[in-house]
């Protein structure tokens, strides 16, 4: 069956979580490298299904006689297409994330400008708000349904 868009996130429990040092500077360069290459792996990572995804739509094409069949096939292959298409999104945010880093602007509130934190930072490193800000804008969102 196709695979779902949560299975690249899994990736993040398999790494050397970030040990700041005693006196170390927020978003020093050695913790920006920390967070660059996390974001390089997981792109990789999901480059890697794509090309899995393509492979397997290709060899596994097939034209069946049965109705049943077919439309089986083609709702795997949908929904394969729409995971693939979120993932070419996450591609897009880790891209502009990574920029980010290179700009020097990673790490801080988009809103507030406070830290966001390493922890959530390597939970979510494509991570714009604080948990403050996010959560205000989780409430607002579902007060007012857009």
């Amino acid at each position: 069956m196709a695979n779902t868009a949560e299975q690249p996130r899994e990736r993040f429990t398999n790494f050397t979580p970030y040990e700041m040092k005693k006196g170390e500077e927020y978003m020093s360069a050695e913790m920006l490298e920390h967070f660059k290459n996390l974001l390089l792996q997981w792109k990789q990572e999901l480059m890697e299904e794509v090309d899995r995804t393509m492979h397997h739509m290709q060899e596994d094409a097939a034209n069946y006689a049965d109705p049943s069949d077919r439309a089986t096939q083609e709702e795997e292959f949908s929904l394969e297409l729409r995971t693939r298409d979120r993932e070419r999104k996450l591609i897009k945010k880790i891209d502009q994330t990574i920029d980010r880093i290179d700009k020097d602007d990673y790490g801080f509130c988009d809103q507030c400008g406070v830290e966001i934190g390493i922890r959530r930072l390597e939970a979510r490193p494509t991570a714009t708000l604080c948990i403050d800000c996010k959560t205000l804008a989780e409430i607002r969102e579902r007060q007012t349904g857009i």
